[in-house]
């Protein structure tokens, strides 16, 4: 395992290559750190925070929009009419009410549309690390599959495969999200949508070429069980990877104390995901449930670190951090509304005054120098 202290928990893996073979060697890290900038050299005539995240949210937005419109006239989905439940003012899941802690409204999917965007340009703009061989891969199964941008970016790079997200016959951690009206027109078809659990247990032979597993933090109760059942459904020489992340924010500078709001909304945030089931930090620990479930070989362990907020002095890191506060803003309520209200039996309006004070200080870019591992 590399232990350069960069963000994401990203593993991938082969399960099947014939005794013997070397173990891939750990993909070489960045080692620079997260020097956060000079506050008192940033200039009065600097844009505001809310400045830099407008033009922020343009840009990306406007090149999803972009390559949604793409083809827009030839693809087509299919997907059944769900009344969905209105909760708090947002709504969520149909499928196994109450298993889920986040909403599926408009507002979550272009959330996830953002960190799909942050994911992109942490990785370089790759949608995949694991080494595929273009020409062997023809089942792909998309585990997590949010909005479906994923799948649909990897049904256009691999026309002659078939991507499922996920499968009828017992497949779908976030409970088949819809997608929203302007995706449904950008559906390869080669790429099929369906709804089901994968917690559930894994009917059918169908296998698979590689499997995709991204943020499952909270919707997931036994890691291992997954991780078994994703190598038990791959095909000899096929690969899965996972990406995830730890939901604890932290400064490694000490900037975030125990006095901040933030502080304490997220750590609250992660003990009511843990008592509703779910696992609120499962990136740090996927290495080991990887090796320990099942005989993966190849196991290969990328992490990364992910600033919240445009405060380090690095472009690149500062562009990250100001789409993750971005993305974070946009889903303060949406994180917070069926757990604090609904676990903690909090009235909506005790909520909204702990958001406003968190939203204060996250765009008060230097009070603290907050990231996570992810």
């Amino acid at each position: 395992m590399d232990d350069a202290p960069h963000a994401q928990q990203g593993i991938y893996f082969n399960p099947s290559l014939p005794p013997g073979m070397p173990v891939m060697a750990p993909i070489e890290e960045m080692t620079d750190n997260l020097e956060a900038e000079d506050a008192s050299m940033i200039s009065d005539d600097s844009a505001s925070i809310d400045d830099q995240m407008y033009y922020s949210c343009v840009s990306v937005r406007l090149s999803l929009r972009q390559w949604l419109t793409l083809g827009s006239s030839t693809y087509t989905a299919s997907l059944s009419a769900v009344t969905y439940p209105v909760e708090f003012g947002r709504r969520y899941h149909a499928y196994r009410h109450g298993a889920y802690y986040l909403p599926n409204d408009d507002d979550e999917m272009d959330r996830l549309d953002m960190t799909h965007n942050l994911t992109l340009k942490m990785l370089d703009d790759q949608l995949y690390l694991a080494p595929l061989v273009k020409q062997n891969v023809r089942k792909i199964l998309d585990i997590g599959t949010g909005t479906g941008i994923w799948a649909m970016e990897m049904g256009d790079l691999f026309p002659n495969a078939e991507v499922r997200n996920p499968r009828e016959d017992g497949m779908s951690p976030r409970e088949g999200q819809e997608l929203n009206t302007l995706h449904v027109h950008r559906v390869p078809p080669n790429v099929k949508f369906e709804i089901d659990d994968v917690e559930s247990p894994w009917i059918g032979d169908r296998k698979y070429d590689f499997i995709f597993c991204r943020y499952m933090i909270g919707s997931i109760a036994d890691y291992p069980r997954l991780i078994r059942n994703i190598y038990d459904n791959l095909n000899p020489g096929g690969w899965a990877e996972f990406t995830d992340m730890s939901g604890k924010y932290y400064s490694a500078d000490g900037t975030l104390s125990e006095e901040h709001a933030t502080h304490k909304w997220n750590n609250m945030l992660m003990d009511t995901i843990a008592s509703m089931g779910g696992e609120s930090r499962p990136g740090p620990q996927l290495e080991g449930w990887v090796r320990g479930a099942a005989d993966f070989r190849n196991v290969v362990h990328r992490k990364y670190i992910l600033p919240i907020g445009p405060w380090p002095k690095d472009p690149h890191y500062r562009e990250l951090g100001l789409i993750n506060l971005i993305q974070i803003l946009e889903g303060l309520e949406g994180f917070s509304m069926r757990t604090f209200c609904g676990v903690l039996g909090w009235s909506k309006v005790q909520a909204e005054v702990m958001l406003a004070q968190v939203r204060n200080e996250l765009k008060a870019v230097h009070m603290f120098h907050a990231q996570f591992d992810m």
